[in-house]
């Protein structure tokens, strides 16, 4: 047995040591997306693979990483590695999650064996395949998404493999950029190695060892402590996405959520079978959606770690949109069916504790990618970007406006960034006003972003949803607004474009993102009729929605401020 003061130390400091990682990662990395926007995640696992701490940073990673290192130490069992090695992989259906997140996998040493394993997944920009960006909404099989890569070792005793370098860096728009992105994320797991040895150093391999087993232990304990809170039964729920991009629409996600005790079963069965286009998730991406979903409902201060997800079973029927085979398409998988399973997992919650849950978020991250040649030094580039929407009303607080939601935890491409590194102008960056769902607490409000191609002419592929299905309120709140895109080309004419589109963009060409609404908790009668007013003033809700919704008159005058 370790004692409790070891046990909170060493617990601690492995979370500090994936924080530091991902500082690393972060300060280092050569690509907006990962350096701006922080689309990226570390964590580390012990030598048998299984997860010890994590930096609080992008849930689809997070819960699907462990997928991934597995899978590196099922191809290079730790027997078979040596100090300085490093295993990249990103195969969706060998441990990977999609093409775009390439995970790193480097093993521990301390007195001459694995200790443990640090790993971070960074979304690299450009991974090759048939588009820009390499999220293409009109993909119908893997080998259209990118560069698909088995575990294999990029980095030998800690030298680089140049050959997998050559192999990777010929197959993309940006090798430069790429480059930068794995050697910051090489950088990143030495900084995790070096200071879990530290720790080992400090308290021994043994104590350690033993610590790390009980804080697992620990954190299943607190887990199933919170799920035998909940009133058994079972509590279902459906959504559903509104298409593919290749013509197949109203695809159901169902989701039962069982209780029994001190455990949890979610059951995937009824929904859609896999279908053509690239709305496919892979198990380790339901897994993860699932895994987070929990965790909302319960205590997210529970230490994330392997033994909090050991009460979770999660049933996904193979062959189905959450949990395909290959050569299924899968980028929008990671980016849009994830959120969509996040709602039904809590749409279900909601029928046990309403209390806990939030209106539905925005339900779609609004994957952006532009891509073409920079006509300041005629070098290819490729840019993308997730969209903040509405994030849900919840008891006793509003949601919040124009934030990522959910699976995504990134932050935005700051408009200065993508002008300086990109031949795009952002026009436009606002609140939609009336957005979020009505309710006793309000659903956030979308975003609108408009961006022009300047000079040169683009490929653009947009990968969004909720179009036409709206993110839902909890006990008695509204459903938030759909989503929308429009297209201005330098004529003036516009264009409504589909949720997946892909389009090529003559010079002066505007493309308007305007994200979706979040759901609002509680009936809107029961709304603080200041608060109503509060919204007015700032020009989230309009005076004619607070009559239609709340039964309050109010006017805004030309300053913004409101009268009644």
């Amino acid at each position: 047995m370790v004692d409790s003061v070891t046990l909170e130390v060493v617990r601690n400091a492995c979370a500090a040591v994936c924080e530091e990682m991902n500082a690393d990662l972060i300060r280092t990395g050569y690509s907006p997306n990962i350096k701006e926007r922080r689309d990226c995640s570390c964590a580390l696992f012990d030598a048998d693979g299984e997860m010890i701490a994590q930096a609080e940073n992008m849930p689809v990673h997070l819960g699907a990483m462990p997928f991934s290192v597995a899978a590196a130490i099922d191809r290079f069992p730790p027997e078979t590695l040596d100090p300085g090695d490093a295993v990249l992989l990103n195969d969706p259906y060998h441990g990977g999650a999609h093409l775009p997140d390439l995970t790193l996998v480097t093993p521990v040493f301390e007195g001459g064996e694995v200790v443990a394993f640090a790993a971070n997944r960074a979304h690299h920009a450009d991974v090759g395949g048939s588009r820009a960006g390499s999220v293409a909404a009109d993909s119908t099989e893997i080998y259209q998404e990118g560069l698909r890569i088995p575990p294999v070792k990029l980095f030998e005793g800690g030298d680089p493999n140049e050959a997998v370098f050559d192999m990777v860096l010929s197959n993309v728009r940006t090798p430069d950029e790429r480059r930068g992105d794995l050697r910051a994320q090489e950088a990143a797991n030495r900084t995790g190695s070096r200071r879990f040895v530290e720790l080992v150093e400090k308290y021994g391999a043994g104590t350690v060892s033993a610590a790390l087993e009980e804080i697992n232990d620990y954190s299943e304990r607190r887990m199933r402590a919170e799920i035998d809170e909940l009133p058994d039964g079972t509590y279902s729920f459906a959504d559903v996405l509104d298409d593919d991009g290749v013509g197949n629409a109203d695809l159901p996600v169902e989701a039962a959520v069982t209780i029994d005790g001190d455990e949890a079963v979610v059951d995937f069965e009824g929904t859609a079978p896999q279908t053509a286009g690239p709305v496919n998730a892979v198990i380790a991406v339901t897994c993860s959606a699932t895994y987070y979903a929990v965790r909302c409902v319960t205590d997210p201060d529970i230490p994330p770690n392997h033994g909090c997800y050991r009460p979770i079973e999660v049933r996904a029927p193979e062959g189905t949109i959450v949990n395909p085979t290959p050569p299924a398409a899968v980028v929008g998988g990671n980016l849009e069916t994830s959120q969509r399973v996040t709602d039904v997992v809590l749409g279900a919650f909601a029928e046990a504790v309403p209390e806990r849950v939030t209106g539905a978020g925005q339900g779609t991250m609004n994957n952006v990618t532009f891509g073409g040649t920079d006509p300041r030094d005629g070098s290819p580039y490729a840019f993308y970007e997730t969209q903040g929407g509405g994030f849900g009303g919840r008891a006793g607080a509003d949601g919040m406006d124009g934030v990522h939601v959910h699976m995504s935890n990134t932050m935005n491409t700051p408009a200065e960034v993508l002008e300086t590194a990109y031949p795009l102008r952002i026009d436009r960056y606002e609140l939609r006003e009336d957005s979020g769902g009505a309710g006793e607490f309000r659903g956030g409000l979308g975003l609108r972003r408009d961006v022009t191609v300047r000079d040169h002419v683009a490929r653009f592929s947009l990968l969004s949803d909720r179009r036409r299905h709206r993110p839902y309120g909890v006990d008695g709140g509204r459903s938030g607004e759909p989503g929308d895109a429009v297209l201005t080309d330098g004529d003036g004419d516009e264009e409504r474009l589909p949720g997946k589109t892909i389009r090529e963009l003559d010079p002066g060409t505007t493309v308007s993102i305007r994200t979706p609404g979040a759901g609002g908790y509680g009936p809107p009668g029961e709304r603080d009729p200041e608060a109503v007013r509060r919204d007015v003033r700032l020009g989230k809700v309009s005076a004619a929605a607070a009559r239609e919704e709340y039964d309050i008159d109010v006017e805004r005058d030309e300053g913004g401020e409101g009268d009644e």
